[in-house]
């Protein structure tokens, strides 16, 4: 009996494993002895320019990535059509997938556009725009503490003065408890909508080998999964969706974090400046959103309420680390899609909720939505200003 047992056991791998290995013959196959070599032609050269970095108004640092399928020789660099001398760290010729550094001994002037062009050996050329150049700050002590105290202006603080309403939300009727959960979800709906049009925007500066836009679709789905699973062992602790939704709403500030960061590298400190404000006021309305599903029942302990808060704002403190120091599209729309996943994970948590509390869809729930979407509208405006 139990060798019988063992051979069915047997057959069942093999007959699993046949489709894999008849895939890899064939892959092989095509590879080694291509059917249609005759007339399949040259591939064409790829090669992208991640981002530039100014240290000093005597050098251009273009960072760049051969997306393509084949090695590539950069052979010539352009400044505003004129030929100049530039080195390639570890050697001309770029592997596929290989990064490298092109650096360019060039004066440039502070907010003159530079036209840079990379030659390749097989005549195609590569066009890059540095528009407004500033120089490219050092990251040292003092910038990592004035980015970190940034930080703590811009999430800390305000998702702090946001959780401050939790008092007032205690002393509410069920019905008006219900609608702030609302409210809550069109804030995190609109943070949601938002940072996805802006990761399908940066999408577009992704190198091509890193498909920007699948990158995007990844982060997105494979967070909401992530925080999915997360949250299935939870059960249904109002505490525990806190703590979810401080971790969406933290993901999401990582990403303005990297905004902000990325902006004192560019050396636009006024831009800066402007989001700073902008992103204080829009992310007071987000404190609300962190403690209402403990709102209603016992009051959490002190500790709680610290590591919600922490947990919601800190992560901006780290973005503007990385978006300073290491800041590129690629990270950037992956960072951004990631808290896009976490945030839908969120809002259909949330909206469980209501509906195990009450009604989801009644005329205060829906007007309190609307009003969560308009209320993060207007502040959104004052960081488009």
């Amino acid at each position: 009996m139990g060798v019988t047992t063992d051979r069915a056991t047997l057959r069942r791998y093999a007959g699993a494993a046949l489709p894999l290995v008849l895939l890899a013959l064939l892959v092989g196959w095509f590879l080694y002895a291509p059917p249609l070599s005759g007339g399949a032609g040259e591939p064409l050269p790829q090669v992208d320019v991640s981002h530039t970095t100014l240290p000093d108004s005597e050098t251009v640092r273009l960072h760049v990535v051969n997306s393509g399928p084949e090695a590539v020789t950069v052979s010539q660099v352009l400044v505003d059509d004129a030929y100049w001398d530039f080195t390639v760290s570890g050697g001309q010729t770029l592997a596929p997938m290989e990064r490298a550094t092109v650096t360019v001994p060039y004066h440039w002037e502070p907010g003159w556009d530079l036209g840079l062009t990379l030659v390749l050996s097989g005549g195609a050329t590569v066009h890059h725009t540095v528009v407004a150049p500033q120089p490219t700050p050092a990251i040292d002590a003092g910038l990592l503490g004035d980015l970190a105290l940034v930080g703590l202006l811009v999430g800390v603080i305000p998702v702090g003065l946001g959780m401050l309403w939790f008092p007032a939300m205690r002393d509410l009727a069920d019905r008006w408890l219900h609608a702030v959960l609302a409210f809550a979800v069109g804030v995190l709906g609109f943070l949601a909508v938002d940072a996805g049009f802006e990761a399908l925007e940066v999408a577009e500066s992704v190198p091509g080998a890193y498909e920007g836009h699948l990158l995007v679709a990844f982060g997105a789905l494979g967070t909401l999964l992530l925080v999915q699973s997360v949250g299935s062992g939870r059960g249904s602790s109002p505490l525990g969706l806190a703590y979810l939704v401080a971790l969406g709403i933290g993901l999401h500030n990582l990403a303005e974090g990297l905004a902000i960061g990325s902006a004192y590298a560019l050396g636009r400190a006024s831009l800066g400046a402007t989001l700073v404000v902008g992103f204080m006021v829009h992310n007071v309305t987000e404190g609300p959103a962190v403690v209402a599903p403990v709102a209603e029942g016992e009051r959490p302990a002190l500790k709680h309420f610290l590591a919600l808060g922490a947990l919601a704002g800190a992560p901006v403190v780290l973005g503007g680390w990385i978006g300073s120091a290491a800041y590129s599209p690629t990270l950037g729309a992956l960072f951004i899609a990631v808290g896009v996943g976490a945030i839908l994970q969120v809002c259909w948590e949330m909206g469980g909720m209501i509906r195990d509390r009450g009604r989801l869809g009644t005329a205060t729930n829906l007007l309190a939505a609307g009003a969560g979407l308009a209320v993060m509208y207007a502040t959104d405006l004052l960081v488009a200003l």
